[in-house]
């Protein structure tokens, strides 16, 4: 079975400092892999790289049939890794002037083209799966902080793609919200989708993860499987 993600000798630099200095691992398809390590270790580059949102300086990113390198890195690029990428950031990052349906129906319609009632019937059942869709008329602001999870990790899955990533997701949530989104994080998993976590949660890394990767000094480890895996 092929490899749905391949990074390859990634390095990354901000001016003079080296944030990714060696990343080469594989993520297979239906795998949940946690990528982990102290504030400012990279993990959230990381993912921002794979997503195309950070151009890389050295190495290769390859997702599905799309090939990210510091020369391969063009909006065309991007913008076909858009069929393969969907990402949860930190903090959810939802359009405040949008309901929460209409956030969700953004991308479908204005990117994909979907009619306006495909993309409203897949958000709605999207929102039913995730146990929110009695929110779709509210406002981001309006909600709770698992619910505004649930609506972020809704709108990234609304253009259906293969690899799900997530930025920190328990941040926000206490502890019976993040045993909630364990659950939730599972029940993606069961569809045969691939997601990769960048967390400092080592229980729910432990919960939810089939491999674990940690980055440290720039330079991510090889996986280890989460009962294995200490700080």
């Amino acid at each position: 079975m092929r490899a749905v993600l391949e990074v390859r000798g990634v390095q990354l630099r901000r001016e003079n400092r080296t944030i990714l200095a060696d990343a080469t691992f594989d993520v297979d398809p239906g795998e949940v892999v946690a990528v982990m390590g102290a504030s400012g270790s990279g993990k959230t580059t990381l993912l921002r790289a794979i997503a195309g949102l950070e151009r890389v300086d050295a190495g290769s990113i390859a997702v599905g049939d799309v090939v990210l390198t510091k020369d391969a890195a063009a909006a065309a690029t991007v913008r076909r890794l858009r069929d393969w990428i969907g990402m949860v950031f930190q903090f959810h990052c939802l359009f405040e002037h949008l309901t929460v349906i209409d956030n969700l129906c953004l991308a479908p319609v204005h990117v994909r083209g979907t009619t306006a009632a495909e993309a409203a019937a897949r958000a709605t059942d999207l929102l039913r799966q995730l146990g929110v869709e009695h929110r779709s008329a509210a406002l981001p602001h309006e909600l709770s902080g698992g619910e505004a999870q649930r609506v972020a990790i809704a709108r990234a899955l609304a253009v259906d793609p293969p690899v799900l990533l997530m930025d920190e997701p328990t941040a926000s949530l206490d502890a019976e919200r993040r045993l909630e989104l364990a659950a939730v994080v599972s029940g993606l998993v069961s569809r045969d989708r691939t997601l990769v976590i960048a967390t400092h949660d080592e229980d729910f890394a432990r919960a939810v993860a089939t491999r674990i990767l940690r980055v440290s000094e720039g330079v991510v480890s090889e996986a280890v499987k989460p009962s294995e895996s200490s700080e």
